[in-house]
């Protein structure tokens, strides 16, 4: 394994691994490069069944509740509209969003469009699948470097979310670079080169206590002079200094641009559904700050209230573009509406 230094005074050396910190001003740690480009597609066979499994926990919490409501219903009345209401807002849905479907349900059911629970539980489907199309354009992961910038809170899976997504980034065939802008948390930028280790995917780093914007606008540098096609930057996540956190990340943002147009390209907010509502405040104060793109949903196997997933997506209006489902590499998936629909109403 070899780091990359470049001195400020421009000199650039190569030297074996085992340099430390104070020797240097910029580090690329690599451990192999990405194939060329091969436009590779993740294989589909068997995905919609993991998809399905894991979602088990969601199966099993709310929709279980919602089946029981209606087994052996022969007609809807207000009562079981109530309870259905009931169930949807303790399944994280949130009230606002809760209230948008059951008034259409109420409109249906007043209109003799729904007449019996099996209709109802199609149509309350359906409302949930067109509220989580967001219109949003796909990621095309173009023009190189595409830069992504991820945000968020520690503890909610930020950095194993880089690293998944990098790994399939790399399955597709694309160069992908990680830079290490947590700078003020030591432990984030060695788990940060752990995985790039792990990835064979080159990490840029700056020593502990470097400005966050100055590693971004360094790593921009790496990045273009080695021709890669995706920059993934890891940012602090200290949600007790917030104003200031903001004010970084806005900062990182800016120097990001300068160096390259229209960058970041995807501002990408990874968000815990374990955690509820709490997970829509997050959201709006990241996005006040930096005007997220795409949310990165993580541990959405861990919660039987899969309802957030509807509620971050009407809520917000912010596409998700990505869903946790899982420990293993693969289990970020690219999140599709009309599937995660099926996997949770599926029996």
């Amino acid at each position: 394994m070899k780091r990359w230094i470049r001195k400020i005074s421009g000199q650039d050396q190569d030297l074996e691994t085992g340099l430390s910190e104070e020797d240097s001003q910029e580090t690329v740690t690599e451990k192999g490069a990405a194939p060329e480009h091969q436009a590779a597609q993740a294989p589909r066979y068997g995905l919609f069944k993991r998809l399905k499994e894991q979602m088990g926990r969601t199966r099993g919490g709310f929709i279980r509740q919602m089946d029981e409501l209606l087994t052996g219903r022969r007609e809807i009345d207000r009562g079981l509209l109530d309870e259905l209401e009931e169930i949807l807002v303790m399944a994280d849905m949130g009230v606002g969003t809760v209230q948008e479907i059951l008034d259409r349900l109420r409109s249906e059911v007043k209109r003799h469009e729904i007449d019996d629970p099996e209709a109802l539980r199609n149509k309350l489907k359906e409302h949930i699948l067109d509220l989580l199309e967001v219109p949003a354009e796909p990621l095309e992961w173009e023009p190189a470097p595409f830069v992504v910038l991820v945000v968020g809170v520690n503890g909610v899976g930020k950095t194993t979310t880089i690293a998944k997504l990098a790994y399939l980034l790399r399955e597709q065939g694309r160069k992908v670079m990680l830079v290490a802008a947590d700078t003020f948390r030591a432990a984030a930028v060695e788990q940060l080169e752990t995985w790039g280790s792990r990835l064979d995917v080159p990490v840029f780093k700056q020593r502990t206590g470097t400005d966050p914007s100055a590693v971004a606008y360094d790593g921009m540098d790496a990045a273009k002079n080695r021709n890669m096609d995706v920059v993934i930057v890891d940012t602090a996540g200290r949600l007790h200094t917030k104003v200031n956190l903001m004010e970084e990340l806005k900062k990182i943002n800016r120097v990001i641009s300068q160096k390259i147009p229209d960058a970041p390209h995807e501002i990408l907010l990874v968000l815990d559904a374990t955690t509820g509502q709490n997970a829509i405040s997050q959201a709006k104060l990241f996005n006040e700050a930096t005007g997220v793109t795409g949310i990165a949903l993580t541990k959405l196997d861990g919660t039987a209230k899969g309802g957030i997933v509807v509620s971050i997506a009407h809520d917000l209006g912010i596409p998700i573009r990505f869903i946790g489902i899982g420990e293993k590499m693969e289990d970020l998936r690219p999140f599709d509406a009309r599937e995660f629909v099926e996997a949770i109403f599926s029996s």
